[in-house]
């Protein structure tokens, strides 16, 4: 595939993903308030995913357009970060659970301050295009972040329940942050060219903003280690699957359908 079709489907893929699990929220959130701040915050990833999906689709120029992009591709063909597919219930527990608040508010805190650095590094990339979506997509996440960190705040400095509840949804997630970061032989092409950033270049920035909202919600960054998820090269976690089979299945029912 096209480096640059590929990178963009990495960013396309993983608000896509994030926000069809944010979606699941619907109808079930903690509070009113909250349930309508989630379903907010999915729609803007899945914009998001809109403007990247048709930008590779027109790119690629075999005529596969956003929909057929996010609903006819199989499993191994989506380049999301694992950290985005993984089930709002935590990892131990699977989809067979509710749902815990805890847990999506922290994937949210690590995933957008991500997506901070890298939009704003993208505003200046090469593909105007790119730019584009990039400064539109950092406006929204900039409040997606703001409303992730004063719920960890909230729930980590909070009761002896919730703050066990975010300490240990960080203790898992943290080992999935590493591919965000991980050297990668297709990010050093696009970054040369002008076009995309280095995960690695944004580890730095990423780290400031992720360590001073853990720090005043009293939770502690786990041990470093070498786990590093392979979601962006199509290997994805066994959650995926299902994630994937709900989001298209009214379109595989009725291909080609005009809504």
């Amino acid at each position: 595939m096209n480096p640059h079709i590929e990178y963009l489907l990495r960013l396309g893929d993983s608000s896509l993903v994030l926000g069809q699990r944010l979606a699941e929220w619907t109808g079930h959130g903690p509070v009113l308030e909250e349930d309508i701040a989630l379903t907010n915050i999915a729609l803007d990833l899945v914009g998001q995913a809109r403007l990247l999906l048709t930008h590779a689709g027109r790119l690629e120029g075999a005529g596969r357009d956003e929909d057929a992009l996010a609903y006819f591709r199989d499993t191994a063909e989506f380049r999301n970060f694992t950290l985005c597919e993984l089930p709002n219930s935590g990892i131990e527990r699977g989809r067979a659970h509710g749902a815990c608040y805890g847990f999506t508010v922290v994937r949210n805190l690590l995933f957008f301050a991500w997506q901070a650095q890298c939009w704003g590094a993208l505003t200046d990339s090469a593909d105007r295009d790119l730019a584009a979506i990039a400064a539109k997509s950092a406006k929204e996440t900039a409040y997606h972040l703001r409303h992730a960190a004063d719920w960890v705040v909230r729930l980590g400095d909070g009761t002896a329940d919730s703050h066990a509840r975010c300490q240990r949804a960080l203790d898992q997630l943290m080992p999935y942050c590493n591919e965000l970061f991980a050297a990668d032989a297709l990010e050093e092409d696009l970054a040369a060219r002008g076009i995309g950033v280095r995960g690695a270049d944004l580890k730095a920035g990423w780290d400031a903003q992720v360590r001073a909202v853990l720090e005043e919600a009293t939770l502690t960054l786990p041990a470093a280690c070498a786990f590093t998820s392979a979601g962006r090269r199509g290997q994805h976690s066994e959650h995926f699957e299902y994630l994937l089979a709900e989001m298209q299945s009214l379109a595989r029912a009725h291909p080609g359908a005009q809504w």
